[in-house]
């Protein structure tokens, strides 16, 4: 398996909750969010605080997944081929779009843009990361073997009877 999940699958359930279970709720709500914002071009009320409000959390939480599997994973990781740089690499540039919509909303990026034009970043941003986040779990649930990677004899996991 690759990396990414074998991150998602040790230290159960810690490690899916963390990594896995709160960036996506978090991501989900603001794309759900988003769409209301978007097609309404609302620039004020509940739904457009409850959207700015999950940006930056959203944003800053990542920076914390981030720089802790970049201090405490990345630099001893072995890789298991092309298949797994990408599930592993997607995922954490996820980092980019993501604080970039936290900056967004704090007013640090984007100052003399328009309401349109911030909503048009924050917009492009978060598509930006659903891509790169489907990339990492495609490429984090393929096997390894498919991209090349020869890493042993190990018997390959079951799900058992379906």
């Amino acid at each position: 398996m690759t990396n990414y999940m074998e991150l998602l699958m040790v230290n159960q359930p810690w490690n899916l909750i963390l990594y896995m279970v709160i960036p996506v709720a978090l991501a989900e709500a603001l794309v759900g969010t988003e769409f209301f914002v978007v097609f309404n071009r609302l620039e004020t009320g509940a739904l457009r605080k409850w959207n700015k409000i999950l940006g930056i959390a959203l944003g800053f939480y990542f920076l914390g997944v981030f720089l802790n599997l970049s201090i405490t994973v990345l630099p001893h990781i072995q890789w298991r081929g092309i298949g797994d740089r990408i599930a592993v690499l997607s995922y954490l540039s996820g980092v980019f779009p993501l604080f970039s919509i936290a900056l967004l909303e704090l007013g640090v990026l984007g100052r003399n843009k328009s309401p349109q034009e911030k909503m048009k970043m924050h917009f492009l941003f978060l598509i930006v990361f659903l891509v790169v986040g489907h990339v990492a779990m495609v490429m984090g649930m393929t096997d390894p073997a498919l991209f090349g990677w020869n890493g042993g004899t190990a018997a390959p996991h079951s799900m058992g009877e379906m």
